[in-house]
């Protein structure tokens, strides 16, 4: 069985996604990215459902809409660096601590996202402040 049926097909990822944006829409943690998106969330979050279907075994609903995802490439005009990285993970590992019940597929989805999240970034961290670290 694919990750995408063990979670529960379509209408188990739509909920997963669904609380992704919510807690991205809420917590103050995550206001640096809620920033990088439009005020209207549902085209990000039907973006991401579809791509996501397809990423987990499911139907390869984006690749049929929108061809290749290339998505690092897609995301190079946002400036994301560890920072972000780090806020949107944290969007969706609390989405699937709530939405997925399954430890090892969890576990297993942390993992892969993590992975993908890291890749994204493309912009440098800053350099230390030297004068900083001279005075600890």
């Amino acid at each position: 069985m694919s990750p995408y049926e063990i979670l529960g097909g379509a209408p188990a990822l739509r909920r997963l996604v669904g609380r992704f944006y919510e807690l991205m829409d809420t917590l103050p943690e995550s206001y640096a990215l809620r920033r990088l998106h439009p005020r209207d969330l549902s085209t990000s979050e039907e973006k991401l459902f579809m791509y996501l279907s397809g990423w987990l075994g499911g139907p390869q609903l984006f690749v049929e809409k929108y061809g290749h995802p290339r998505l690092r490439a897609r995301h190079l005009p946002f400036a994301i660096d560890t920072a972000m990285r780090d806020q949107w993970l944290l969007c969706m590992r609390t989405a699937l601590t709530e939405c997925v019940a399954d430890a090892g597929l969890r576990a297993q989805l942390e993992r892969a996202l993590a992975d993908l999240a890291d890749h994204m970034r493309n912009r440098a961290e800053p350099p230390p402040d030297l004068e900083q670290e001279r005075r600890a």
